[in-house]
């Protein structure tokens, strides 16, 4: 039976680009893949049938004597394929290709770069600061244990700073490959652990590792505005890499401890005053504090009621990101006085007597449940 085109094996017109060509014998290889055809004996023959051509065509070289002559030019040797079948060998070397391509980014068999120096941790420091110093910011010194380059090695691992050798068992690979009949197995490298280079003599500073453990003190600006739950990201200040690799960052998570006298909502700012009840009935003037550490007259209106809010514009929390300020929100406690003297209770009593109609909202009250007791006798 004479063989099939390859470009037709692979469902591409001669005119195909090599990544045309890739992608088709991608597709045709996932489907016609033996482990997903176990019902169609036709498949592994299928298999190699695709494998085959994309051998072919995916070297230049082989791709142009095929392209001039055909079949014919791999015949009696010329391209590893004959007409009587696969050699095994060959075939076995064209499905490592297709290991490679179908999981090779999956398995890490491109990133081998990255075994050899791998980056450092990322680190986190949690940093108490009180209401005060989110307010107004604030230089930070910070000591973080932490793992810094090797100074004996330069970071490399290696006795004096030498740089480390290929590893000789995987040729710097990081991985090797095993025939298993009709498979190609590949494991991570036993000798170098995949990294693919290995140190003949290792650092006795840092055990080969690069890297030694290090309190280091850092110097944080903290910006004006934070609350709790602000993660400052400070790049390149984590752990040292592994054998030369990139350090990690270092997050510092803020957390804004409760103040005495202020409560934080956003940008906004709470303040509780208590007023007595003449300045409630006849108003007048109290003084309130701000964050700042100044303080501020503020108005109180006649008849005002326990719990209003006066707002004091831009006397809140400073905005982290942008221009502008909070609010800060004075609420009014009207006290009742305790401890009376014998004529404090007698002026009560005689201005109670004179006040019937000086309680609105206790006179709106009562009405609406003498309604409802009517109501409810009614029933």
């Amino acid at each position: 039976m004479a063989k099939r085109d390859y470009y037709d094996v692979l469902g591409v017109t001669r005119g195909a680009s090599d990544d045309e060509i890739k992608r088709a014998y991608r597709q045709k290889a996932k489907a016609l893949h033996p482990d997903r055809n176990k019902d169609n004996p036709a498949s592994e023959a299928q298999f190699k049938e695709v494998s085959e051509a994309y051998d072919a065509l995916k070297d230049p070289q082989k791709k142009a004597a095929y392209d001039r002559f055909g079949h014919a030019a791999f015949e009696n040797g010329g391209g590893g394929f004959h007409r009587g079948g696969g050699n095994p060998h060959d075939f076995a070397s064209a499905f490592s290709d297709v290991f490679d391509d179908l999981f090779g980014d999956f398995m890490g068999q491109r990133s081998r770069a990255g075994q050899r120096a791998s980056r450092g941790s990322d680190l986190r420091y949690n940093l108490r600061l009180s209401l005060e110093e989110a307010y107004r910011g604030r230089q930070a010194t910070i000591t973080v244990p932490s793992s810094v380059a090797c100074d004996v090695c330069n970071g490399t691992g290696a006795e004096g700073g030498a740089e480390p050798i290929a590893c000789p068992t995987c040729a710097g690979m990081g991985k090797v490959r095993a025939q298993q009949g009709f498979f190609t197995v590949e494991r991570t490298c036993p000798t170098c652990s995949g990294r693919g280079q290995i140190i003949k003599n290792p650092c006795t500073s840092c055990a080969g590792a690069g890297r030694v453990r290090k309190d280091r003190t850092l110097s944080v600006n903290i910006p004006a505005g934070v609350e709790t739950g602000t993660r400052i990201r400070l790049a390149g200040e984590g752990e040292a890499g592994l054998r030369g690799g990139p350090s990690g960052d270092l997050y510092i998570f803020i957390e804004v401890e409760q103040h005495p006298i202020f409560e934080r909502d956003g940008q906004n700012l709470y303040c509780r005053i208590p007023v007595s009840i003449t300045t409630a009935a006849l108003g007048g003037e109290i003084e309130a504090p701000t964050l700042d550490g100044g303080r501020t007259r503020v108005k109180v209106p006649a008849g005002v009621q326990s719990g209003k809010q006066l707002r004091l514009r831009s006397k809140g929390m400073p905005a982290l990101r942008g221009t502008g300020a909070g609010d800060l929100y004075i609420e009014l406690a009207v006290e009742t006085p305790v401890n009376l003297s014998q004529r404090q209770k007698e002026l009560l009593r005689e201005f109670e007597g004179e006040a019937r109609d000086n309680h609105p909202e206790g006179q709106d009250f009562f009405s609406r449940v003498k309604s409802f007791w009517e109501g409810v006798k009614g029933a």
